[in-house]
């Protein structure tokens, strides 16, 4: 099995990036939005089709 580390690097840059600073550093939507400039939807369906990848590999 993988490890967390392992697949969080195997993401595309981005969605590491808003992955990390939402369950890592423990950043809202909102906030990530506001720092990369995109809109908060997007970060939002970032981090859920994130969290839906990491798991699904978990399995």
């Amino acid at each position: 099995m993988s490890t967390l580390a392992q697949l969080l690097d195997s993401l595309p840059e981005e969605q590491r990036i808003i992955l990390t600073a939402h369950y890592l550093r423990g950043k809202s939507a909102a906030d990530i939005a506001g720092t990369l400039g995109v809109p908060q939807k997007s970060v939002e369906n970032i981090i859920a089709i994130g969290k839906a990848q990491l798991l699904k590999a978990l399995e």
